[in-house]
């Protein structure tokens, strides 16, 4: 078993492991959701693992599951007894009523804090960007919730990359809370972020937390498809991948070649690549314990650049996945508009 390896959350200060567990897969399986979510049960083993790992960071949002994944983690937290200074506790606003008005945003940070059982979150995150609100009263609500002490950092995810730097530069002309972390869609299947995203983070000394690290199972395995509740049912996996397979096999062969190589499975292989490539915490979504010790087990696995080149190569330019399209404007052909409670 590897040793956790750990590193600040952007310019919060705020020590995270490098492996954060994704809320996704816990939860209710509620009508039009994930079929595919752990139980309470399955939650609290999957988090004692984690825990006992030394994963300390366990990304959520208030609509995964109908809101139920924020309790089952809550409530798994509180059974195994663990202090609350001793976890990072990060949620997320937009897909509710209201999405980052100040209103929704004030209304929602309570919800959330109450499904969790805590007090306050270590980081809050924007699920996506608001074309609705204007950034003053977002950026503004935002900062009031740190200035109240239910919020210590906060955390941004998709948008495009000029909607990010005018948040940030919003924030700093009027003294408010800047961003620390992207969550955004970044693997070696979707390297768009490469382009204007990830600069600007680093621009703002932003951490990188990015979530499918692993194309939703697709780095997993030398075939496209597979047979797991997930793949069979997740309709917004297959929007997100399908349309690109062809150009994207060639990857997956790789990664495979590699991965043979090491001696280890290819999810570790493509683990690895992100923190090769400068990631803070990949975030990983975990069904059951065993999947814990595979992604902690990645942090031995050590790319060479040859590798890291040899993985990269074939990629081409993708459509956009994640991003939401400006309200009355039609995406371009063949972009993905995931504008659903889920990534």
């Amino acid at each position: 078993m590897a040793d956790m390896h750990y590193t600040t959350l952007g310019h919060s200060g705020i020590k995270v492991s490098r492996v954060c567990v994704g809320g996704m897969s816990f939860g209710e399986k509620v009508p039009g959701g994930h079929q595919w979510t752990c139980s309470p049960e399955e939650t609290q083993a999957v988090l004692a693992r984690a825990l006992d790992e030394g994963i300390n960071f366990i990304d959520t949002a208030n609509t995964y599951a109908g809101g139920t994944s924020e309790r089952y983690i809550g409530q798994a937290l509180k059974n195994l007894g663990v202090r609350r200074e001793d976890v990072v506790l990060a949620s997320k606003v937009y897909f509710n009523d209201g999405k980052l008005s100040r209103e929704a945003i004030l209304r929602e940070i309570d919800g959330t804090l109450e499904r969790l059982g805590t007090d306050y979150l270590d980081l809050y995150i924007i699920h996506r960007f608001d074309y609705g609100t204007p950034i003053e009263e977002t950026m503004e609500a935002l900062d009031s919730l740190v200035r109240a002490g239910k919020v210590r950092a906060l955390g941004a995810s998709e948008m495009y990359a000029y909607q990010l730097h005018n948040m940030q530069v919003v924030a700093a002309q009027n003294g408010w809370t800047q961003f620390t972390s992207m969550q955004c869609h970044y693997n070696l299947l979707y390297r768009e972020p490469e382009r204007e995203m990830i600069p600007v983070c680093r621009q703002f000394n932003m951490a990188l937390t990015p979530y499918s690290p692993m194309a939703s199972g697709h780095l997993c395995r030398p075939t496209w498809e597979a047979s797991s509740a997930r793949a069979t049912t997740d309709a917004v996996m297959r929007n997100k991948y399908d349309a690109a397979k062809a150009q994207d096999m060639p990857i997956v062969e790789r990664v495979a070649q590699v991965a043979e190589k090491h001696g280890v499975p290819m999810a570790q292989v493509a683990l690895a690549w992100h923190w090769a490539r400068g990631v803070e915490a990949p975030i990983v979504g975990f069904s059951k314990p065993a999947r814990v010790d595979d992604a902690v087990n990645a942090l031995s696995v050590e790319l060479t650049s040859e590798e890291v080149a040899f993985l990269e190569e074939p990629y081409t330019a993708h459509e956009l996945v994640g991003p939401l399209a400006r309200p009355g404007e039609k995406p371009l052909a063949g972009t993905t508009d995931l504008n659903k409670n889920n990534k």
